[in-house]
């Protein structure tokens, strides 16, 4: 019942991993999705922030399903379950809706990881990392992962960048930094890798009929780049390959 345009209510959520399953969409983690994907039809379901609510009503869904997730945590707020906040979002700690600001807490990611799911880094602070000078740029991507790594016990390999969006110039800090995918919303208007994977953005607004809309126009959109990959694969870097099927 949360009136932003972030939120999906469960139903819905279930509603539309259930059409894809119908559909032959084998899921997978955000990471397998993009550097090996298991099945022609691949499925990434993916959570930003780490809001408290993914483990509380989407980890149940997806369970379920037998679907796996990945959740991008921006470590600064993972140490306790407290409420998110940055420009965006932080308008909503004045109403009756705050709580579902709340964060989940490391043991909740690790939770998660015990089910077969991945976690992935949100840098630190949830900053406009294009925005940011050099030595900043690198802090938030190197302390991240390394925190990431630290708290959960591995290696930490994936990113999703804050607002959805990076430039070359960030996407190339996140190679330096070890990622080895990371994920925006939009496809970059440059072009994209994997360290500028696109996904589907779903919202409060995506009933049915848009949400189809959406995924078919996905499906058009990677039959175009894989053709144009596979005729200048010669000429372009391994780096480029989009890999296969749908990350939503």
């Amino acid at each position: 019942d949360w009136p932003c345009s972030l939120a999906v209510d469960p139903e819905q959520l279930e509603r539309q991993l259930s059409w894809l399953l119908d559909r032959g969409f084998t899921g997978a983690t955000f990471s397998q999705a993009v550097l090996d994907p298991p099945a022609q039809r691949t499925l990434a379901v993916t959570f930003d922030d780490a809001y408290a609510s993914v483990i509380d009503r989407g980890f149940p869904i997806l369970q379920a399903l037998g679907i796996p997730g990945t959740v991008f945590a921006p470590t600064a707020f993972m140490s306790a379950r407290g409420p998110l906040r940055w420009p965006g979002i932080d308008q909503w700690l004045s109403t009756p809706h705050a709580g579902e600001l709340t964060s989940m807490d490391w043991s909740d990611l690790k939770r998660l990881l015990a089910h077969g799911w991945e976690v992935g880094s949100h840098t630190c602070t949830h900053p406009r990392l294009d925005e940011l000078p050099d030595a900043e740029l690198k802090a938030e991507l190197d302390d991240s992962r390394a925190e990431c790594a630290t708290q959960l016990g591995g290696d930490c390999v994936s990113l999703a960048y804050p607002y959805g969006r990076a430039s070359r110039r960030v996407a190339e800090a996140a190679r330096k930094a070890g990622y080895q995918a990371a994920a925006t919303i939009p496809p970059a208007p440059d072009g994209w890798d994997r360290l500028r994977h696109p996904r589907i953005g779903v919202y409060h607004v995506d009933r049915p009929a848009r949400f189809k809309a959406k995924v078919r126009a996905r499906h058009l959109y990677d039959s175009f780049v894989w053709r144009g990959f596979t005729a200048l694969r010669g000429a372009i870097p391994r780096t480029t390959d989009p890999g296969s099927g749908l990350v939503a």
